[in-house]
């Protein structure tokens, strides 16, 4: 993106794919923001740090995106409490949460009009700042009182339905508060951060070298994505090169990732639409599936497989051979599915129509990964800058324009498909030699950033190391910080019954923003 209009030039930054850093004033923070959307640039992340340490206040970055690059931007925040930065969700309305949850852990206040806290739940004390670097945490704390401040609809026949943040099962927690008329939903607003587990905080307390682990755990369904990104973030502040043969791996286990969870969700999807034959086949598939990665990673879910330097262990090339093979069985099998859920009228009157984000609305909201790709927004990291080894498989990338419930299920379905042939492709591309690097064990001070395409979306990890390998700040993105706010959207003027359909359609992840 260009913003030598408002007398910007950015720096090489070390992170992959490649970006640029911008230092920009606070006043030039929305004008940056908005010529740069105005060149059809996109919200990836925003996150604030303590910088005191460094004598520089607290700093605010902001990641955007296009189709040239990255670009982050970086206004710096005095160390006074009545300093405020410009509001970016006035340009970029998925940033709301963002700042709110910025402030929440740091301090740092932007100047829009929505203050209530998002990250805190009355569980340290509301004028202390966890990711501060002089906060100390206390055992001594007493609970303290929340009073959240929802949104309400008032008028004749409106009725407001709380769900959760306890629900039924094992899935996290989270509130959903709908005002509805009879059945039909006039608004929908989400509350998070029940479960608030400290990731942020923990890293500080890490070596660079160990906390690939910790990154990986941060939403278990997208573990290959989270330690990936933070290895290649490492990896560009350490100026590692990875062997050939363990960047292969890698994709190996995050297309294997993207599978089993594209299985689930199908099956589930099935099962919300009235139609268990489905869930029970997809079932099948996905257990047979995460057994035969548990048999050749060491772990169900490719679990600490990613390490800095390459991967934890080779996987010999019987395994592989299963792999390749079992990839083009299973293509067959879900193909036969899909055939039969798009012949199964029932599922298809279910699906089609029902939370529906159209093309215009996801741009405007920042709709990204696969939910983006279902409502036309044609971006995928590793077909739009790809590195080895998807430089050399040539990914396709699978878009719909139809934005409902049965666009999100034709992508997966198309990406699903993909995968397996990326598998398939990747086991024969396979080259040989070494499976991990050593990095250097002097790693500069600085910052770096490492994006991946994981399942659900973008997944990005900004790790700036200090004195030493230390850890000082590191901050894990989740594409669903970006996508919950749609689900809003997505609802409306649908029924009640139907909303657990469109949530499962979208399937974003609680813990990967109630870090």
């Amino acid at each position: 993106m260009d913003l030598s209009g408002l007398g910007l030039s950015g720096a090489k930054l070390p992170s992959a794919p490649p970006a640029a850093r911008v230092a920009v004033r606070s006043g030039q923070l929305v004008p940056a923001c908005r010529l740069a959307r105005d060149q059809g640039a996109h919200l990836v992340a925003l996150w604030a740090s303590d910088e005191r340490d460094r004598g520089a206040g607290f700093a605010v970055r902001v990641v955007l995106g296009d189709a040239t690059g990255f670009t982050v931007l970086e206004t710096a925040v005095p160390d006074l409490e009545e300093a405020r930065y410009g509001d970016v969700s006035a340009v970029f309305p998925a940033a709301s949460r963002m700042q709110r949850a910025a402030f929440d852990l740091v301090g740092v206040a932007s100047e829009s009009d929505d203050q209530r806290p998002w990250a805190w739940m009355a569980s340290w004390p509301i004028d202390r700042y966890p990711l501060r670097r002089d906060f100390e945490a206390s055992p001594k704390w007493e609970p303290g009182q929340e009073e959240y401040e929802f949104v309400r609809v008032e008028g004749d026949g409106v009725h407001e339905i709380p769900v959760g943040p306890v629900h039924a099962g094992t899935i996290e927690p989270g509130h959903f508060r709908f005002q509805v008329v009879g059945e039909k939903v006039l608004r929908l607003e989400e509350r998070f951060g029940y479960a608030h587990k400290g990731i942020e905080k923990r890293f500080e307390s890490m070596r660079a070298a160990d906390a690939f682990r910790l990154a990986g755990r941060v939403s278990g369904d997208s573990t290959v994505a989270y330690a990936w990104a933070y290895a290649l973030a490492l990896e560009a502040i350490a100026g590692a090169a990875v062997p050939p043969r363990a960047l292969w791996l890698r994709a190996l286990a995050l297309e294997r990732e993207r599978i089993a969870n594209h299985l689930g969700d199908l099956g589930a999807l099935g099962n919300d639409g009235g139609f268990a034959f489905g869930l029970a086949q997809f079932s099948r598939l996905r257990e047979e599936f995460v057994r035969a990665s548990h048999a050749a990673f060491g772990h169900r879910f490719m679990m600490d497989y990613v390490t800095p330097g390459g991967v934890a262990q080779d996987v010999e090339h019987g395994r592989l051979a299963a792999m390749a093979a079992e990839a083009k069985r299973l293509a067959r099998e879900v193909a036969t599915l899909r055939g039969i859920y798009d012949e199964h009228d029932g599922l298809q009157d279910r699906f089609r129509t029902c939370g529906r984000v159209t093309p215009e609305l996801a741009a405007q909201l920042g709709l990204t990964g696969l939910a983006g790709r279902a409502s036309g927004q044609a971006r995928d990291l590793r077909a739009d800058f790809p590195a080895a080894p998807y430089d050399a498989l040539a990914v396709r990338k699978c878009v719909a324009d139809g934005g409902d419930v049965a666009a999100r299920v034709a992508v997966r379905f198309d990406e699903l498909a993909e995968s397996l042939r990326l598998v398939h492709a990747i086991v024969e591309g396979m080259p040989g030699g070494d499976v991990r690097t050593a990095l250097p064990e002097a790693v500069p001070d600085r910052l770096g950033v490492g994006q991946v395409e994981g399942w659900r979306g973008p997944v990005l990890v900004a790790l700036d190391i200090g004195a030493g390998g230390a850890i000082r700040r590191c901050h894990p993105h989740d594409p669903s910080w970006a996508n919950w706010p749609v689900v809003e959207h997505a609802v409306i003027g649908n029924i009640v019954p139907d909303f657990p359909l469109i949530n499962k359609s979208f399937n974003l992840s609680y813990s990967g923003q109630d870090l």
